[in-house]
């Protein structure tokens, strides 16, 4: 199993699979206040930043699990650059499968950013990352969420939605947590700043890869979404779209 070709051309040149920047994702660590030793598992780790930063800057210890071969090669990659491939390490998996067969040690930390697909949405991965974790640990999640309500069903699929109903608000959100039976002990939000780095690399990586595969299968399918990409960014995904990272602990 593998993701789809198309999001890994879009998304090559990341190191951050979401819309964080590097000094949002140093500041996540440091307000966890994350002791050297910790043991963190990241479903859906991507390219393994997160991970490979904080063993580097917090000492800390994990695994990393994501269904991309191509983003867990560059992971392993960035363990070694940074020289924290001993305290590190990442499998190329189904996050869930992952989850149903693992039979080995409890986790301080058990993250999933920007991938609740896995469990059906951000409730559902809490309730698999809570398997993984050791009593009075922390779960983190990256979720996006509306900033306002779309005005129309077409707006909320301008901001890569399905529906208005895929996402909650941000209190909406905060609220279900704490329903569900975990409180918000923490959280760091991405900025509009964030998603324009973020989606604006990906048209650049988008562009690069129409230029050197001009006979590709996929060729006229990324140029026709290239062609809308700013577009839509700017008018529905910037001004409606919300992301943040939610550390919570069960109550």
């Amino acid at each position: 199993m593998d993701i789809p070709e198309q999001f890994v051309i879009r998304e090559r040149d990341h190191r951050i699979h979401d819309p964080f920047g590097p000094e949002k994702l140093a500041r996540l660590g440091e307000v966890l206040g994350l002791a050297p030793g910790a043991r963190i598992i990241d479903l859906a780790s991507g390219s393994g930043e997160m991970l490979c930063t904080w063993a580097r800057d917090h000492r800390i210890q994990g695994v990393g699990v994501d269904l991309s071969s191509s983003f867990t090669d560059s992971a392993i990659a960035r363990s070694i650059e940074l020289g924290v491939s001993d305290a590190v390490s990442f499998e190329h998996g189904e996050a869930v499968a992952y989850v149903d067969t693992y039979k080995g040690e409890r986790y301080d930390v058990a993250s999933c950013l920007g991938a609740t697909w896995i469990g059906d949405g951000p409730l559902g991965t809490v309730d698999l990352l809570d398997m993984l974790l050791k009593p009075g640990g922390l779960v983190l999640v990256g979720e996006p969420f509306w900033r306002e309500t779309p005005p129309s069903e077409e707006a909320a699929r301008g901001a890569h939605a399905t529906s208005i109903d895929d996402f909650a608000t941000l209190p909406e959100l905060v609220r279900s947590f704490g329903e569900h039976g975990w409180d918000v002990v923490q959280m760091v939000l991405a900025d509009p700043d964030d998603w324009d780095h973020y989606a604006a690399a990906q048209w650049l990586s988008t562009r690069r890869w129409l230029d050197e595969n001009p006979g590709h299968e996929l060729w006229q399918e990324m140029r026709d979404e290239l062609d809308h990409a700013a577009y839509q960014h700017v008018a529905f995904t910037r001004p409606l779209l919300g992301w943040g990272v939610f550390a919570l602990m069960r109550r």
